[in-house]
């Protein structure tokens, strides 16, 4: 039996609940419970532009030990940091001039091999600026003799995250001897607060440290670097708060932030070493209370561990119960009880780490990917579940950040002779472009703001809403129809290299007209033109010409191939890894006039039954049971989101493992929660039935809350 309902906060109503979802009890069972050191398992608190990562002593004692599983990271949205150079590098410095199909010379900033400027500013623009580990702040616990527990030594470990309230309890002995360790982070502040109880206190054998780096310019890393001590400042700041309070000033190089740093009676705060603080708790009590508090500027307050618990404990209640929920409790499919623990931990994930005022990176706010900068065509993978789950704030805090980097995408557009605003892709807070060998071929990215809008519009369908977005709109579909090149032989408008599709392994001078940039152009013109009606404006004609002369997608042997120009994909292995996009013109995108749903499920099992899966990446999976569900594959769908290949792993913490290098991965956990909220909240033109996107074979019982359709 499938039982379904929506209560949507903006008042539409698509059914009625037979019983509500008892949120706490679906939230709670699945807290995240560890017993022993597990450097893949390691715990964050946060609030969406700041997170705080863990080790099992419930905070950041052992970080060398976690380095190469999920680090301890101590990260904002706004620490970042830049090597400083004598050198004015630009983009023009590693500019290479391509020729199109239609004669035009384009510039594009990509990666040199060899020695010289060209390379020197290569590395320079790729690593800068970098996202900066703030601090590591963590124990020393001792033992009778004086030696530092390591934390292999720590015993009877019981450490639990109580997703209700945001809490992380760490429980274990050191020598028979019990520490108690509870941490909230602060959910409007940058900061953390614990309380400590322990008898290792008054034997003056435990004391907390605050430890510095410089930043860190590599391309995935925790962010830290321990070894130039010399090259930043960490200097005690004139304050005005009280006995138990010190604000420490950091600079490195331009960057400077403060450290505001508060704790319980008695206790005092050395300087050890040069970039290495000791908060000593006084030896006549057995617990104490501390707080951490990250800022650009000196603050006047920091909140201590009452206000922070309580700031806790407030926001993730309301985050539970305001948002969507879906409850499998009483289905009969073995696999329903993981799919609901991955779909609980992922809201919990992206709420602390991706919803802050940029898009995020890809390894959040937890280690550096791709030196801490985000990648723009991701950021559908991290945003659209928010608007999904009824949680739209979440995705419009990071919009207006492309409004500030409007001029800078206009600039890239004018650069290359084109018209409107061609979206950066590996980029930073600023909205620079970064040099690569594939990133600026990309153009995947450049409808997602016109798909963020029309979320916006559909659950805020109002005069100010199109005000808002309406220049990122209509600017993006203004480099989106001057993009294509026009034959006169086939009279149609052809994506031409220079490009390269979502599935990256294609030339960027060998490929044409890849299928699901060719859908997503013609479903984001056309929503750009029925945003000029809403405005009471007339259609804009050269968007129109292109929609309906945009070239088809490519056929060959009732398959869509994956570029038009490589007919042979299908037949060659070296073409069947990495995504497997072509399914997200019709799962990604809603069906249009370009897309035949017989070829398309064709293509599907074809792609199915013989890909190279373990080459794919955590987003690919929720992107096939995307399409399966809307193909009316609802077996193919649930079994997409399980299928048994690594990259599909999802941690005890709940974070998307990908390989060695890459422990982490938001955009699978997004893609998951998308790809749920559709499959249970349906689809425009989904069947009219309960929870379409899942099997009506009795064993799914599934009840949801406060979801909305997918586009």
């Amino acid at each position: 039996m499938l039982l379904f309902g929506c209560s949507a906060s903006d008042g539409t109503t698509t059914g009625s609940t037979p019983e509500k979802i008892d949120r706490q009890a679906l939230v709670s069972r699945h807290n995240i419970t560890l017993t022993a050191p597990d450097t893949l398992a390691s715990l964050s608190v946060g609030n969406g532009g700041f997170a705080f990562t863990v080790d099992v002593s419930g905070l950041q004692s052992y970080p060398q030990y976690y380095e190469n599983g999920v680090p301890l990271g101590t990260q904002s949205q706004w620490g970042w940091h830049v090597i400083p150079t004598d050198q004015n590098y630009t983009l023009e410095d590693v500019a290479q001039y391509d020729t199109a199909a239609n004669g035009r010379v384009i510039p594009f900033p990509v990666q040199h091999k060899g020695a010289g400027r060209k390379v020197d500013a290569m590395d320079w623009l790729r690593a800068n600026p970098h996202r900066l580990h703030l601090g590591v702040v963590g124990l020393v616990l001792l033992k009778e003799n004086g030696e530092q527990v390591q934390v292999n030594e720590l015993q009877n470990v019981h450490q639990k995250l109580d997703l209700w309230s945001g809490k992380i309890e760490s429980r274990y002995e050191v020598e028979g001897v019990p520490v108690t360790v509870e941490l909230y982070g602060h959910q409007e502040k940058d900061g953390l607060a614990a309380r400590i109880t322990s008898p290792l206190i008054s034997r003056q054998k435990l004391k907390v440290t605050l430890r510095f780096p410089y930043g860190a310019e590599c391309h995935v890393c925790p962010g830290y670097d321990w070894e130039s001590q010399e090259r930043h400042t960490t200097t005690l700041a004139p304050s005005e708060a009280g006995v138990n309070q010190v604000q420490l000033k950091r600079q490195l190089d331009s960057t400077i932030y403060y450290t505001g740093i508060r704790w319980s009676e008695k206790g005092q705060l050395d300087q050890k070493e040069r970039h290495y603080f000791e908060l000593t708790p006084s030896a006549d009590q057995e617990s104490m209370e501390f707080s951490v508090l990250f800022s650009q500027r000196q603050a006047s307050d920091i909140p201590d561990y009452e206000a922070t618990q309580a700031s806790s404990k407030t926001n993730w209640q309301r985050f539970w119960t305001e948002g969507g929920a879906i409850d499998f409790s009483g289905s009969t499919d073995p696999r329903a009880q993981e799919l609901e623990r991955r779909v609980v931990l992922s809201q919990y994930l992206t709420r602390i780490q991706c919803a802050g005022n940029l898009p995020p990176q890809e390894t959040g706010l937890t280690m550096n990917s791709w030196y801490g900068k985000h990648h723009l065509e991701m950021h559908w993978w991290h945003g659209v579940h928010f608007a999904l789950w009824d949680r739209l704030e979440l995705l419009k805090k990071s919009l207006p950040w492309y409004h500030k980097v409007l001029p800078k995408a206009r600039a890239t557009a004018r650069w290359q002779g084109y018209e409107g605003v061609r979206w950066q892709k590996m980029t930073d807070p600023a909205g620079n472009e970064s040099p690569s060998s594939i990133g600026p071929y990309l153009i995947w990215q450049q409808p997602h703001i016109i798909y963020f809008s029309e979320l916006v519009y559909r659950q805020r369908p109002n005069q100010a809403t199109l005000e808002k977005y309406r220049d990122l709109v209509f600017e993006t579909a203004d480099f989106m129809a001057s993009f294509p090149t026009y034959d006169a032989g086939d009279q149609r408008y052809h994506l031409a290299a220079p490009l390269i599709p979502a599935q990256e392994l294609f030339p960027a001078h060998e490929t044409n007209d890849p299928p699901f940039e060719l859908a997503y152009w013609h479903y984001a013109l056309s929503v750009a033109q029925e945003w000029r009606k809403r405005l009471g404006l007339p259609e804009n004609e050269k968007w129109q010409a292109v929609m309906d002369q945009l070239a088809p997608l490519a056929i060959k042997d009732s398959l869509y191939l994956p570029s038009a120009t490589h007919p042979q994909a299908y037949q060659d292995d070296s073409f069947r890894h990495d995504h497997p996009v072509v399914v997200g013109a019709y799962g990604v995108l809603p069906l249009s006039e370009k897309i035949d749903t017989a070829v398309m499920l064709h293509t599907f099992n074809e792609i199915l039954d013989k890909w190279q899966w373990e080459t794919t990446w955590g987003w690919d999976y929720p992107m096939m049971a995307m399409s399966a569900a809307r193909l009316g594959e609802p077996e193919k769908a649930v079994a997409a989101l399980f299928m048994d290949t690594q990259k599909n792993t999802y941690l005890p913490n709940g974070h998307n493992y990908q390989d060695k290098r890459l422990r982490i991965y938001l955009p699978g956990n997004g893609g998951l929660l998308t790809a749920v909220a559709m499959m249970a909240a349906g689809w425009d033109g989904a069947p009219d039935k309960p929870a379409p996107g899942f099997p009506d074979n009795g064993k799914w019982k599934v009840k949801w809350e406060g979801l909305h359709k997918m586009p």
